[in-house]
């Protein structure tokens, strides 16, 4: 088997286009979340269990000081290997998202913690072997940067912005991160912070989040010269406000975008900041829907010329990533706060989920892959095709209103009928789907199926009428 081409060249912003030695690029990648920063709703867990200290407490709880060490040293090496850096690179995707929790690599007083450097130079290490890219993402930084269980914020404040020690131990960790890996030309880039400041703190400190921005970029670029620099908007990676202007010479903005309209209008502020700043814009999280949403949203990003990061990888017992880990039995009594379980049961349950979140033991969703690299299979609502020059939102051009909650289907339940909402078709109003390659046949469902015409044109199944007729849905196979 002939190896993967390694990337050529640091990535770098060359006015709004991002590019490496061998030319422009578009990436697509995913997240490795939930591996170096742990996230409950990835355990199936509750708001009780939701953040990294929390889990922490609760399988210490169980098993005890000593067995909690060994069960977390192994989920660091078998909740991610290097078999799942291989089948990523299989399946087509170009980068991974690294994110990381400060706590894993420095401790409370800011000393480093090689065990943990040593977890993201194996990640480059394999990345490389395999042809990708790393975009290293301090997901959780010290004393926290949003107060919310994504982040590890001790107390549940942002406590980044409130605190010098805390500021000081975040510029002293990029640094050590850029002394780490400035020659590597596999890392992609630095995500300097993860979706900071969200709901009302977002007002209360911008100005001190466009501060330590100034500041992180001075420390890093005082060591290294040499990589792309992502900046992500407040109010979860979704306000512009904090990023539109201009930190350095090679940066990147960051955006997220979840549970809303696959179409313009929920990426318009980011198209603006991109023509009004000359700067790459970067589509860094995303995800937690149907297939057709995932297709909608990518294809979207596509037509815009955005790069994208597919959030996350892995997950238990899920339909909306593309690996699905199985749930040991008796996991319920491991995610209930209030249950008490003899410590020997509850280690080889813990043991069994160690085993199933192996990438060979997990389930492939084939429906995601499918859905983010335009490949036939998949079964798609009239909406997720481009109407005419593709701007008019999905509401305009709907024949009947969108219900409510339709894109909010984040365990990626399949929709009910009336969320097929049909979409008009005629000789001058053509609706179009964009595919990766030819599907071998599709079908059509719509008011008259045999007034509907399908062709293929240059990556796209293009469907028209000679009259007006209501289309519901599509279904492609290769």
């Amino acid at each position: 088997m002939t190896p993967p081409p390694r990337p050529r060249g640091f990535v770098r912003a060359v006015g709004t286009e991002l590019v490496d030695d061998d030319g422009p690029l578009l990436l697509r990648g995913v997240g490795l979340g939930n591996w170096l920063l742990a996230e409950g709703y990835m355990w199936r867990f509750g708001d009780e269990l939701a953040s990294p200290r929390q889990i922490e407490a609760r399988i210490a709880a169980l098993v005890g000081p000593v067995r909690a060490a060994e069960f977390w040293r192994r989920f660091r090496d078998e909740f991610v290997t290097e078999k799942d850096f291989a089948l990523i690179a299989e399946q087509g995707f170009d980068h991974v998202r690294l994110p990381i929790n400060a706590r894993g690599v420095m401790d409370d007083d800011g000393r480093f913690l090689d065990d943990g450097f040593a977890l993201i130079a194996r990640a480059v290490s394999w990345a490389e072997r395999h042809g990708l890219r790393v975009l290293i993402d301090l997901h959780g930084a010290p004393g926290g940067q949003t107060g919310t269980n994504i982040d590890d914020s001790p107390n549940g404040i942002p406590e980044l912005f409130m605190s010098e020690r805390h500021r000081a131990h975040t510029v002293a960790l990029w640094r050590e991160i850029a002394r780490r890996f400035r020659e590597s030309e596999t890392v992609l880039g630095y995500d300097l912070l993860n979706e900071p400041l969200p709901n009302e703190w977002q007002h209360r400190y911008q100005d001190e989040l466009i501060a330590l921005y100034r500041e992180l970029t001075t420390a890093i670029r005082e060591i290294d010269p040499h990589h792309l620099l992502m900046y992500e908007g407040s109010h979860w990676a979704t306000n512009p406000d904090p990023v539109r202007i201009r930190f350095d010479d090679n940066q990147a903005v960051q955006f997220h975008r979840y549970w809303c309209a696959p179409d313009e209008t929920s990426i318009v502020d980011f198209l603006h900041l991109r023509r009004e700043t000359g700067l790459p814009i970067y589509m860094g999280e995303g995800g937690e829907n149907t297939p057709a949403w995932i297709y909608a949203a990518t294809r979207l990003y596509e037509s815009h010329g955005i790069g994208w990061n597919f959030w996350p990888w892995k997950k238990l017992d899920t339909l909306t990533s593309p690996l699905s880990a199985r749930v040991p039995e008796g996991w319920e009594l491991i995610a209930d706060p209030t249950a008490t379980l003899d410590p020997d049961r509850a280690w080889r349950i813990l043991e069994e989920f160690l085993a199933a979140v192996a990438a060979e033991r997990c389930d492939v969703r084939t429906p995601v892959l499918d859905a983010l690299f335009a490949r036939p299979d998949l079964h798609l609502p009239a909406w997720t095709g481009r109407s005419g020059s593709g701007e008019t939102s999905i509401a305009q051009f709907t024949a009947a209103p969108v219900p409510e909650g339709i894109w909010h289907h984040t365990a990626g339940t399949a929709y009910s009928t009336d969320e097929y909402v049909p979409v008009e078709v005629t000789a001058d109003a053509p609706l179009s789907f964009a595919f990766s390659t030819r599907p071998g046949s599709w079908h059509v469902d719509a008011d008259d199926p045999r007034a509907v015409t399908a062709q293929w044109d240059d990556g796209r199944l293009q469907l028209t009428a000679a009259r007006p007729v209501r289309v519901r849905r599509l279904e492609v196979r290769t």
